[in-house]
């Protein structure tokens, strides 16, 4: 099912949980649905914003619960996890507010956070802020380039195979990325 499938479909209710489990993507969505008249742009920015705001405190506590397991060990062994760590120690505050905007510390830097010794509740308040703002900037974005992005849209609608050669193509740009990241960090 595609994104665009799931906003028609559900709503605010695919905002607030692309927000929290995917990104930046369903919230540009959710201000292109509502550029489009689909969603209200207030509603599309708050749905982004508290799907983004729970998924990162659920991980919060979830890495604050269970610091000691094995599932959290394994993950401490990662080089994003120490990295993340590494940022949170030098900057507390500006990491927290601005790990969701680090391309590859999204998801696993709240758990970082939270098997780290920032409370609780300057986690709960910097977290706050910083998804509102999040949602607002993506949404936002996704709103003013709508006009952009739906005659881009219109102007392309691959038929038959053509689509066949638009996945191809977008899976080796993947791969090519994946690859130039990789031979990167084996460089570093």
């Amino acid at each position: 099912m595609s994104i665009e499938t799931l906003i028609a479909q559900y709503g605010l209710a695919a905002v607030f949980l692309g927000a929290g489990l995917e990104g930046e993507t369903m919230v540009l969505a959710g201000g292109l649905f509502a550029h489009e008249g689909m969603l209200s742009l207030p509603g599309a920015m708050i749905a982004a914003a508290a799907g983004s705001f729970v998924a990162d405190q659920a991980f919060f506590a979830a890495g604050r619960r269970f610091r000691a397991t094995r599932w959290v060990q394994r993950a401490q062994g990662k080089p994003a996890f120490a990295k993340a760590l590494r940022t949170l120690e030098r900057h507390p505050t500006g990491f927290i507010f601005a790990f969701r905007f680090l391309y590859g510390l999204r998801t696993v830097s709240p758990i970082a956070i939270g098997t780290s010794h920032v409370p609780t509740r300057t986690f709960l308040w910097i977290n706050a802020v910083a998804a509102c703002i999040w949602a607002v900037l993506f949404t936002s974005l996704g709103y003013v380039f709508g006009t952009g992005i739906a005659e881009l849209l219109g102007r392309y609608r691959p038929h038959g195979r053509q689509w066949l050669w638009v996945a191809l193509a977008a899976l080796v740009l993947g791969l090519g990325f994946a690859g130039f990241r990789w031979w990167r960090r084996r460089r570093a």
